[in-house]
């Protein structure tokens, strides 16, 4: 999921769950300014505080790494 699509999610699941910003933020644990910043486009969240949103909405993030091996071999 890129991250346009993960701020919409987040926003929609909330919206779902009649939730203001301001209790998510404060049930993630996280303030306002920050939720109110990745809801905007505009923050650049940890995966930290992106699952911390994400324990409070009722959602998994899961995160798929790139083998890189093959890089260092083509750099050299």
């Amino acid at each position: 999921m890129h991250i346009q699509e993960l701020i919409k999610t987040i926003k929609e699941r909330r919206a779902d769950m009649q939730v203001t910003q301001e209790s998510l933020a404060e049930l993630a644990g996280i303030s306002l300014r920050t939720l109110k910043l990745i809801e905007s486009g505009k923050g650049n969240p940890t995966l930290v505080t992106l699952q911390k949103i994400a324990d409070v909405i009722g959602m998994e993030i899961t995160l798929n790494v790139k083998n890189i091996e093959n890089v260092s071999d083509e750099t050299s």
